[in-house]
């Protein structure tokens, strides 16, 4: 997964058929790792897990969170000015990208793998 692997301008679309490895927790902010990709959310995490809502980092979301480990991307979505969404099944991951959700200029930043398959933006860095 690079940057000349990228299907139709939208990034997001390289992560599906790649599983979450890890999800891990930066102080405020999550990110989810893919043995490689890594997709950082700067922006407060929503979604839905076995039909759980939560919305990081109130009670109880890192443990749905954690679930995501070992779940596969099937789906996705990017819209620029509203959300990235990761679909697995029944289950939902969603990054909001609206103006309000970042506590700054950024709210989510993606980064590719090299040629040897490890995380490095010699395989792409995507800012939103």
């Amino acid at each position: 997964m690079n940057i000349s692997d990228v299907p139709d301008g939208d990034p997001i679309r390289l992560l599906i058929g790649h599983e979450v490895s890890a999800v891990s927790f930066v102080r405020d902010y999550v990110e989810l790792h893919f043995d490689g990709p890594v997709l950082r959310c700067l922006a407060d995490p929503i979604g839905v897990y076995d039909g759980s809502e939560w919305r990081f980092p109130e009670p109880g979301s890192l443990d749905l969170m954690r679930n995501y480990i070992g779940e596969t991307v099937d789906d996705s979505e990017l819209d620029p000015d509203r959300i990235i969404a990761l679909h697995f099944g029944r289950h939902r991951f969603v990054v909001p990208l609206d103006d309000g959700s970042s506590g700054g200029p950024e709210s989510a930043h993606m980064v590719g793998t090299d040629e040897t398959g490890r995380t490095s933006i010699l395989g792409g860095f995507w800012v939103w």
